[in-house]
Order: structure tokens, then C-alpha cells, then sequence
């Protein structure tokens, strides 16, 4: 695959240094800006406070980027133009049509694998939508993980999501679930979820050796690290789900469909939390991708054993 690379990533190629992927639909579709501008630079920052170097991907153009330049991120926090929200299945589309766009959770596993970057921060990744029965809409990134050796840290799957039926999917797709610090999975803006996880790990250390077995003993596909969200910004369950409720119902309403339903829904619920809902959603981005350079930072020490 004929990737480019920013000359930060591309140094720290060169040098060996460890690489932690960034998602950018966050950027161009899933928060306003000048919010995601900022989100996407505290994260950044986050890693590399934590010794590692980040890596936001994107297409740009046609091109597969790995790393950003500060003009290519100000394009995607801006949206002044048309900018596709690419899974893996869009890829061959942006790059056929030189288009821009930020990554999604599935497109970004494949183009950080490809890249040969291991551990890649999101927010929350995608999986069985409510009310499946009637629109069987399931997130491809469940398959992305399963396929492609990455590790994703997030907060769990998007809280607008059936998180039980998610849960059941990722099993099946024999994809590992662990919780950092907790027993229960995160269910994004909130701490907790009901839903009791199998696998847990405390600190980097612990989950790179996971990783080292997963990768290299084993050469199966992806890991996911579930971090709750910090106590101090993170929303009540049971608020989360009144408004998930009304959200949901008002994109049904207006008929609001596919890749379109969770940029409404991360919008309409920062509307009814009186912006609540964004700072958590800010705080916990930037929680995972600390966790994602320590881990990042452990797994080469690992591997270099």
C-alpha cells in the first residue's frame, strides 16, 4: 500500500520510537469545531507525554496520510469542503477519487496495520446498533478489529449503541475485551454499563504482555483495552439513557439513517446535556489516548526482549 507519512511519524519510524494511531471522522464528522481542533491536539499531546509519538490518519487528497500535517488537520476540524467519513469500505473509493475525509474505527485498524503501528486510541468504537432487528445495522469496526493486529483503546462501544448485543458480536468475532482498572464495561460517557467483562488488566505492563501473545505468539488479529471515562466528567447511566431515548427518537423521526445516525445523536445529546456530554466526551479521548502511549511505550519495550 503506498502510504505517506507526516515527518514527525516518519522519524520516529526511522528511529524506531513507539506509535499510537488517531482515528479523524472524530475530526471532520464527530465533533464542532473549533472543539475537535482542540480535542485532536490534546490528544496528541497525550501521547506523547506519555513517550510515544501519535499517528492521526487520514485521507487526504487521494492519499493515505499516517500522521498529519497541521494544514491537512485544520482542513478536517474546519470542513470548509466535502469531507467523507471513510470506513474501510470507502477507502478505495477516496483514494480512486482523490478525496478528503477522516477515518473511521475499521478504516483506521486497516491503514495503522498496514503502517505497522500496533496500539490505536478512539473514543468509542462502532457494533449492533438498536434496533438491529429492523435495520440490521452492525458496525463493520467489529470485523476490523477482528482481522487486523491493533489494539484499540476507547471507552467501550458508543453508548447510542446495543451494548449487549455488541458485546455478544464481539465475542463471536473472537475478538478479546478487557477492561483497564475495571471488571465492567465502559459504556462511553459513563462509567459503568451492567455488562460484566471477562478480562481485565491494570496498568500498560499488564496488557502489553497480552498484546506480545496476541501478536507475536499467536499472530491473531486485534485486541480491545476498555478504559472508563474520568469520574469527574463522566455522566449517570440512567441520564445517558433518558436522552439517548429522545435522541433516537427524533432521528427516527426525521428519517436520519447509516453513517449519519451517530454524528446526529452525539449532537443532539450535547444539546440536551447542555454540553455536558461534549466536555465528557473531550475528557475521555484524551484519557484513552494517554493509556494508548503507555501502552504504546510497553509494548515495544516488550517485544524488544
Amino acid at each position: 500500500m503506498d502510504l505517506r507519512y507526516s515527518e514527525e511519524v516518519r522519524r520516529a519510524k526511522e528511529q524506531g520510537a513507539p506509535l499510537v494511531a488517531l482515528e479523524t471522522s472524530v475530526v471532520a464528522q464527530g465533533l464542532p469545531y473549533p472543539e475537535n481542533l482542540a480535542a485532536a491536539r490534546a490528544c496528541e499531546e497525550a501521547v506523547r507525554r506519555a513517550g510515544a509519538v501519535p499517528a492521526p490518519i487520514a485521507v487526504v487528497d487521494g492519499e493515505v496520510w499516517i500522521g498529519l500535517e497541521e494544514a491537512h488537520m485544520r482542513r478536517l476540524a474546519e470542513g470548509k469542503e466535502r469531507l467523507l467519513k471513510l470506513a474501510s469500505r470507502d477507502l478505495s473509493v477516496a483514494i480512486g477519487t482523490k478525496a478528503t475525509g477522516g477515518t473511521t474505527v475499521s478504516a483506521t485498524c486497516e491503514l495503522a496495520a498496514a503502517a505497522g503501528i500496533r496500539v490505536f486510541s478512539t473514543g468509542g468504537i462502532g457494533g449492533v446498533h438498536r434496533g438491529v432487528s429492523e435495520h440490521l445495522d452492525i458496525s463493520y469496526d467489529i470485523w476490523a478489529l477482528s482481522r487486523y493486529p491493533v489494539a484499540v483503546v476507547c471507552a467501550g462501544a458508543k453508548s447510542v449503541l446495543d451494548l449487549p448485543k455488541t458485546l455478544e458480536a464481539l465475542e463471536t468475532a473472537s475478538v478479546p475485551v478487557l477492561g483497564v482498572g475495571t471488571d465492567e464495561l465502559p459504556s462511553f460517557y459513563s462509567r459503568s454499563s451492567g455488562l460484566p467483562l471477562e478480562h481485565r488488566v491494570d496498568d500498560a505492563a499488564g496488557a502489553a504482555a497480552i498484546l506480545k501473545a496476541r501478536f507475536e505468539t499467536l499472530g491473531q488479529g486485534g485486541v480491545l483495552f476498555t478504559v472508563p471515562p474520568p469520574e469527574e466528567t463522566s455522566l449517570p447511566r440512567a441520564e445517558v439513557e433518558l436522552h439517548i431515548a429522545s435522541s433516537l427518537a427524533e432521528a427516527e423521526r426525521q428519517g436520519i439513517r447509516g453513517k449519519a445516525v451517530t454524528p446526529f445523536l452525539l449532537s443532539d445529546l450535547s444539546k440536551r446535556t447542555s454540553g455536558k456530554s461534549l466536555r465528557a466526551n473531550h475528557a475521555l479521548l484524551v484519557n484513552n489516548a494517554r493509556f494508548a502511549g503507555q501502552l504504546a511505550v510497553a509494548y515495544a519495550q516488550a517485544t524488544r526482549r
